[in-house]
C-alpha cells in the first residue's frame, strides 16, 4: 500500500490557545515574550500583530516601537510543545500515528485512513473542520511523502492534496524554503540565485552535496520520495487495531454493540488469517465534545471469537458515558498470542473439555464482575508449603513437575499464616484446643508431627512443625508450631489451612 501523510501547520498555535480562553484579546494586537540570551523577544504572535509586521524571533522593543499598543505577555518553557502534544493525542482518533515536528507542526500518517472517511477530501474536512471548531486556524496538506506533504500545508494553497507519486511537479514550483532547510543555508542558496525548487533539482547532486553539504540534497531526496524519512509517534503504535467513524454521533447502547461488534468482525478476520488471538483489547470512544471513555476486556486464552469477545464487551457497555454523542470508535489488540486451535485436556486431567468453552466461560465470569477471581494453580518444585505451589498465568501452561499425594495437603491455603493461641499438654504434642478469629475450637482428632525444614538455600529461619487436627464440629485445619520448646520460651502457632 502506498504511504500517505497529512502535515498540519498551526501558524499562531499558542496565541490561538491564549484567545480561546480569553476571548477579550481577540481584536487586539499581542504576542508572547521570553528572555533569550539576555534580550525579550517575540516567541508567538497573534494574527493581528502578525498583520502590522511583527514576527517570531524579533526584540520586544522593536515590535513596541512598530506597534505602540502591542500587548506583550509572558512565555512559558515548552507552553507550545505541551500544547501540541494535547493536539496531537487528540488526532490520533484519525490514524494510530502521530508525530510532533519542528516548529508548529504534526505530522501524520495516514495510510489506509482516508477511505474509512469516504476518501481523502473528507478525510482532510473533517480534520480541518473539527479543529477549527477548537477555534484554532489550521493549515493541512496530503501527499505521498512527509516532505511534499509540509511543503504544501507550509507554503502552498489551504488544504491540498498532492495526488500519489505527484510531488515532482507541484513541488517544482514552489519556494526552495518549503525543503525545510536551515536558515543559514537557505540564505546562501538565495543569495546565489536559488529560488525554488526546480533551480535546484537540474543541478547534480554530487554538485549541491559537495557545494552545499548533505543536507539539502537529504532533504530534496525525502519531498521527492527518493529516501525514505521516519517519524516518532507519539504512542508505540499497536499492531492490531481497528477504527470506525460515525456518520452521526453515537448516544445508544444498541449503536455502540453495532459498532464494537463491526470492529471485531474485522479485527478477527486479521487474527484468525494470522492464526493468532487477542489476550487482552481495549475501545477507545471518542466523544464529539473531545473527551475519550475506555473499556477493556480479557481472556483467559487467545481468542478470536468475535461472537464471544462482543459477550465480554457488552457487559461492560453500561459504564461508557456517551454525552452529546460518540463519533469515532478504536478497537485495539493490546495484547496478542498465538492461537491454539486444537481441544485439549482439561488441566491435564483425565476428562477432556473443550478448552475454548472454559476459558470463555471465566471470561464471562470476569466481565460481568471486576471482583471476581478465579486462579488456576500448580505444583512447584518447592518444600516449603507457600512456594509449593504457583499461579498460572493461562489454560494451556502445563506444570512442570507432579501434584503432591503422599501428604494431605489443605485446599485453602491461607498466606500468610494466622497466629493462633493454643493450648498444648507437653511438646511435640497437638494442642487440645486453639482460638481463631474469637472462636474457640475443640480439638477431637490429630495427625502429626511433619517437620518440614526451611528451604536454606533461599532463606534462614526456623523449621515448622505441622499437625492435621479435627474439632468437634468436623471441620479440619491445618496448624504448625514454629521452631523448638526452649526453656520458658513457648512457640508460636499457626493456622495455614482448611481441609474440605
Amino acid at each position: 500500500m502506498a504511504k500517505r501523510y497529512a502535515v498540519l501547520w498551526f501558524p499562531f498555535l499558542l496565541t490561538d490557545w491564549y484567545t480561546k480562553h480569553n476571548p477579550s484579546l481577540a481584536d487586539i494586537p499581542f504576542v508572547f515574550a521570553m528572555l533569550v540570551r539576555g534580550r525579550m523577544c517575540v516567541s508567538a504572535v497573534n494574527p493581528l500583530a502578525a498583520q502590522l509586521g511583527v514576527v517570531p524571533n524579533m526584540v520586544v522593543a522593536d515590535a513596541r516601537a512598530a506597534i505602540p499598543r502591542l500587548e506583550v505577555l509572558p512565555d512559558k518553557p515548552l507552553r507550545k510543545e505541551k500544547l501540541l502534544q494535547g493536539i496531537g493525542l487528540w488526532c490520533m482518533r484519525y490514524t494510530p500515528i502521530v508525530s510532533v515536528d519542528t516548529g508548529d507542526f504534526l505530522i501524520l500518517d495516514i495510510t489506509g485512513c482516508a477511505h474509512l472517511w469516504g476518501g481523502e477530501k473528507v478525510y482532510l474536512q473533517e480534520i480541518h473542520r473539527q479543529i477549527r471548531q477548537k477555534a484554532y486556524e489550521v493549515r493541512i496538506g496530503i501527499a505521498s511523502t512527509i516532505g511534499a506533504a509540509w511543503a504544501i500545508a507550509r507554503y502552498g494553497q489551504q488544504d491540498t492534496i498532492i495526488p500519489d507519486n505527484a510531488q515532482d511537479q507541484v513541488l517544482s514550483t514552489m519556494p526552495i524554503a518549503c525543503l525545510r532547510l536551515e536558515s543559514n543555508l537557505l540564505e546562501r542558496l538565495k543569495k546565489l540565485g536559488f529560488r525554488t525548487v526546480a533551480s535546484v533539482t537540474q543541478i547534480p547532486s554530487q554538485v549541491l552535496k559537495r557545494r552545499f553539504g548533505e543536507d539539502l540534497t537529504k532533504r530534496m531526496a525525502q519531498a521527492l520520495g527518493k529516501e525514505e524519512e521516519y517519524i516518532a509517534p507519539l504512542k508505540p503504535v499497536i499492531p492490531y487495531a481497528e477504527r470506525v467513524p460515525c456518520l452521526e454521533p453515537i448516544k445508544t447502547a444498541k449503536g455502540i454493540e453495532i459498532a464494537i461488534e463491526k470492529l471485531l468482525v474485522m479485527l478477527c478476520k486479521r487474527l484468525m488469517n494470522e492464526g493468532k488471538g487477542l489476550r487482552k483489547a481495549k475501545l477507545s470512544c471518542y466523544r464529539v465534545d473531545g473527551k475519550v471513555r475506555y473499556i477493556e476486556i480479557g481472556t483467559n486464552r487467545a481468542s478470536a471469537h468475535a461472537k464471544h469477545l462482543l459477550g465480554l464487551f457488552k457487559q461492560k457497555i453500561p459504564t461508557i458515558a456517551p454525552g452529546l454523542g460518540i463519533e469515532i470508535f478504536v478497537l485495539e489488540a493490546l495484547k496478542v498470542e498465538d492461537a491454539i486451535p486444537v481441544q485439549e485436556l482439561l488441566w491435564n486431567g483425565e476428562e477432556s473439555l473443550d478448552n475454548d468453552a472454559l476459558a470463555e466461560l471465566l471470561d464471562r465470569f470476569k466481565g460481568r464482575d471486576a471482583a471476581c477471581c478465579i486462579n488456576r494453580f500448580l505444583p512447584d518444585e518447592h518444600y516449603w508449603p507457600e512456594r509449593s505451589i504457583r499461579l498460572a498465568i493461562s489454560l494451556t501452561e502445563k506444570r512442570t513437575t507432579a501434584w503432591r499425594t503422599d501428604r494431605p495437603r489443605p485446599t485453602r491455603l491461607l498466606n500468610p499464616p494466622h497466629p493462633i493461641e493454643v493450648s498444648a499438654p507437653i511438646p511435640d504434642y497437638p494442642p487440645m484446643l486453639f482460638r481463631y478469629k474469637g472462636e474457640v475450637h475443640l480439638i477431637k482428632k490429630a495427625d502429626g508431627p511433619e517437620r518440614i525444614e526451611r528451604e536454606w538455600w533461599i532463606e534462614q529461619g526456623e523449621h515448622r512443625d505441622y499437625y492435621y487436627v479435627e474439632d468437634n464440629q468436623g471441620r479440619r485445619y491445618w496448624l504448625f508450631r514454629l521452631g523448638h520448646y526452649q526453656g520458658d520460651r513457648s512457640p508460636n502457632w499457626y493456622l495455614h489451612g482448611f481441609f474440605a
